[in-house]
């Protein structure tokens, strides 16, 4: 490693030299001096710039279809069809744009390299091109925000009212997941409330949260609209589910939302990717801490009927641990035991 950090270190000292000399040269032909650039190693110069673009751009090019499959994954939402459209239409306009000016960046060098008797010529202003280069960027531009804007507003605009609601909440290194029950209504939650049988911080004085349950996979169904509740425990996380186009971050004491609705189970989708291993998946993209990389959790998508039978088996957190509600007061500690007898007839 240190042999491989003086190599370096070497190198760049060279350069470094070589730099300064060549700065000092082109001070003393500013200066008038007699001292001229060597035409040989100035035509070498410009040579390379050529053949740097043309093994730079094949470079580019090949690495962009060959590794096409691996950033361009299968959609797997209605919403992501519009982001994905929206994605390839700023790739073709900037790509048009990157392409054009790295074609003059490297052919310029060589076309207009130092030759002792070629003189520049002056150009001072031009009110047509200062038009032209200020007004269609700014065209192109009003319209690829103003797209973006729009798609946008439609994603995060309130859920449809029979979405399905789902709270993800992020901690140092996990998600959480906390289904709202058969009434669709998630009960209030309160940091405070947090210890190891509540990891939630659920407020059971809320009777919307009677029927609240977690569940190890998020379950979703296939063409029905889904509200993820998102929020953090302790420091900032992102929830990022590719295969549906979601990112959204989860920031602690600022809860934000995001819905969709997938348009293909997990089994569809494996037919499609032909892997029978194949998973959706929810992913941390906050550099969160030492953990960061074991946040994942699994999305499955089923039919609705499927849906359905999966919800009905489902049982809330109080079922499952009644000390929850023992310090309820105790009116609201009787209709939690209504409640419970109620999920298991």
């Amino acid at each position: 490693m240190y042999g491989f950090l003086i190599a370096v270190g070497v190198l760049l000292l060279v350069s470094i030299i070589w730099m300064v000399y060549r700065i000092q040269t082109l001070v003393s032909v500013v200066k008038g001096s007699d001292k001229k650039i060597a035409s040989g190693s100035n035509k070498i110069n410009a040579i390379m710039f050529l053949l740097f673009l043309v093994a730079a751009g094949f470079l580019f090019f090949w690495y962009s279809f060959k590794e096409y499959e691996n950033y361009q994954l299968p959609i797997a939402s209605d919403h992501g069809i519009v982001t994905d459209r929206l994605f390839w239409i700023t790739t073709l306009v900037t790509g048009i744009v990157f392409i054009a000016t790295h074609l003059l960046l490297f052919i310029f060098p060589y076309r207009y390299q130092y030759k002792e008797n070629k003189r520049a010529d002056f150009f001072p202003h031009n009110n047509k091109l200062e038009v032209i280069w200020t007004a269609v960027p700014a065209l192109v531009l009003t319209i690829l925000i103003v797209s973006g804007w729009k798609a946008w507003t439609d994603i995060t605009s309130p859920a449809p009212e029979n979405a399905h609601v789902v709270e993800i909440m992020g901690y140092q290194f996990a998600w959480d997941i906390r289904y709202a029950g058969k009434d669709n209504v998630l009960g209030d939650f309160d940091y405070r409330l947090i210890n190891a049988s509540n990891s939630h911080g659920v407020d059971f004085t809320d009777k919307n949260a009677f029927d609240d349950f977690s569940s190890p996979v998020v379950v979703i169904p296939k063409g029905e609209p889904v509200l993820f509740k998102i929020r953090a425990r302790d420091v900032l996380h992102s929830v990022f589910a590719p295969h549906f186009r979601l990112k959204m971050d989860a920031v602690p004491g600022m809860p934000t939302r995001f819905w969709f609705v997938a348009n293909k189970t997990t089994d569809e989708m494996r037919a499609e990717v032909g892997n029978e291993e194949f998973e959706y998946e929810i992913a941390c993209t906050e550099i969160c801490g030492r953990g960061h990389n074991s946040m994942r959790r699994v999305i499955k998508v089923v039919e609705p009927a499927e849906y359905q039978s999966w919800l009905a088996e489902q049982r809330p957190f109080i079922e499952q641990n009644p000390d929850l509600i023992a310090d309820l007061p105790a009116e609201l500690k009787e209709l939690a035991e209504i409640q419970i007898s109620e999920n298991k007839k």
